[in-house]
């Protein structure tokens, strides 16, 4: 077997290690949090594979309480929203949240959030000093990032051919596969493949309310496409998400459901596992106090210490208080309210290292947001999981995790000490959730090459072919109304309804004959 992964490697890497030359490639990393950790790492691995990379970076809004940026290997161009619009922003993703953690997050509140995405997009477009630097350096290969548009809209700028990474799971946005709506859900239906009757009702009409929503969000653009692109070749924001030459998708079948592929669709989901390192001493001693009963690791992603929900808080804590196990917690000890006790099995820390954590044998539990990221890094582990949903794609990530049976979820306004401390003994005695996550990391690290070997692999195809339009199906240059065949069936309809029209004139004609002849029969 390992003989026949060699073989299978060589004769897929065998071209690039013989044609491939270092291309100069520009990543877009424009947003912050575990958006700018996955960019980071793709092109840290392609500066790795003797490509020439360089990053355009946002400064000041990476999102990432105690993070350590480490010194990079490829070059970084920085450059700086201005500070007014730099703080409107954060005061708007802070009461995003707070109405997130109360429940009352609603999608024209993202819609908002994207509207200031769109208006930072013209501040970058506008400063001609950072598009004229990045236009002289002339790179072959632009690769970009969708969760805003902006980075398309750079691409598209600079006139260079460019490659999208899709973050989140498939559906979360539609650049062209084909999805036949019995067994794909639509983004939000939280519905999964195995729908009934009724679940396939609902997917349909989810269907026109995903599209009325991705057609919003890119109204948000608008103004910034008029503004930074002529008439008569300004840019459609769906006709660039079918225009990348390939997408990457941050997702793999161990966890998403199996669904049609575009030969340009290629999945890299894993791509952010590292070899485990031993822990910290300071971890190491917390979890030996507790011996076998092993520790649980809790990370609500980025995002949570900007927040002081201080009843949720509370709850968390006492549920933690009824676990005979540990407890390692990534929030912030300064924002901690002094009101509350901590736990004597909790341990809260401002930075954790989640990978070598999840690789640590006495792990028990991952209690997670349900961020793509954490949820891969689980994954690769083989450790199952309590999700807890914020906002954007952790709702349908996590239905993927129950679905697949190696974690359950709870609903952020649903969490009680008692309810909590239940389902994450649920997970941990119950050894049917470990197994699957156990089935799952299997299935992610027994695939024939590694992520890291896919995105490499696929990239220097494209830039040795020139780009991938021998990937791309002749659907993307079609009208709507020819994909979905609407042309023929209106022929088809026009024809049937011409010969039952044309039957019933010649019936109508052969019974006046009849009836004429009788009439001349009589006389």
């Amino acid at each position: 077997m390992a003989g026949q992964q060699a073989l299978l490697l060589f004769g897929f890497l065998l071209p690039g290690l013989l044609f491939s030359e270092a291309a100069k490639i520009l990543t877009v990393s424009l947003v912050g949090g575990s958006h700018f950790l996955l960019m980071n790492q793709i092109s840290q691995i392609l500066q790795d594979h003797g490509h020439d990379v360089t990053m355009l970076l946002q400064r000041g809004n990476l999102l990432l309480p105690g993070f350590k940026e480490e010194e990079k290997s490829y070059k970084v161009f920085n450059w700086f929203l201005p500070e007014d619009c730099n703080e409107e922003f954060k005061r708007s993703f802070h009461s995003f949240m707070e109405k997130t953690f109360v429940g009352r997050c609603r999608f024209e509140h993202f819609l908002n959030i994207m509207k200031l995405l769109g208006h930072h997009c013209s501040h970058l477009l506008r400063r001609n000093d950072v598009m004229n630097s990045l236009k002289d350096e002339n790179f072959d290969l632009v690769i970009v990032e969708m969760f805003d548009y902006c980075p398309f809209l750079v691409a598209e700028k600079l006139g260079k051919p460019f490659v999208a990474v899709l973050p989140s799971p498939l559906g979360t946005v539609d650049f062209g596969l084909p999805s036949p709506l019995s067994y794909v859900p639509v983004f939000y239906s939280l519905l999964t493949d195995q729908m009934d009757f009724w679940g396939r009702v609902k997917n349909f009409l989810m269907f026109f309310e995903f599209f009325k929503k991705q057609w919003k969000i890119q109204s948000a653009y608008d103004d910034t496409i008029k503004e930074h692109f002529p008439d008569d070749s300004r840019p459609v924001l769906s006709h660039l998400l079918t225009k990348a030459e390939l997408w990457f998708v941050n997702s793999d079948f161990a966890f998403d459901f199996a669904r049609p592929l575009l030969p340009n669709t290629v999945c890299i989901g894993g791509l952010m596992s590292k070899p485990v390192k031993p822990v910290p001493q300071e971890f190491e001693n917390f979890i030996t106090k507790f011996g076998d009963s092993g520790f649980v690791l809790v990370s609500l992603g980025s995002m949570v210490s900007f927040i002081r929900s201080q009843e949720v808080l509370k709850e968390m804590n006492a549920a933690f208080a009824h676990l005979p196990q540990g407890v390692i917690w990534k929030y912030n000890p300064s924002r901690w309210p002094k009101d509350i006790k901590l736990a004597p099995n909790v341990k809260i820390v401002h930075w954790l290292p989640q990978n070598d954590l999840l690789g640590h044998p006495r792990i028990r539990l991952f209690v997670s947001h349900g961020g793509m990221n954490s949820i891969m890094e689980a994954i690769q582990h083989g450790v199952p999981m309590v999700g807890i949903p914020l906002f954007g794609d952790q709702h349908e990530n996590l239905l993927r995790v129950k679905a697949k049976k190696f974690g359950v979820s709870i609903q952020l306004k649903q969490i009680k000490a008692e309810t909590l401390a239940l389902k994450m003994k649920q997970v941990i005695e119950d050894k049917r959730y470990k197994s699957a996550a156990e089935a799952a990391s299997i299935i992610r690290r027994s695939q024939p090459l590694t992520p890291a070997q896919r995105l490499v692999g696929w990239i220097d195809h494209i830039l040795q072919t020139g780009g991938a339009a021998h990937l791309k199906p002749h659907a993307f240059q079609q009208p709507w109304y020819e994909q979905y065949l609407l042309d023929v069936l209106l022929f088809l309809l026009m024809v049937t309804l011409g010969t039952v029209w044309l039957c019933g004139k010649l019936l109508g004609l052969v019974a006046r004959w009849l009836c004429g002849a009788r009439k001349l029969k009589k006389a």
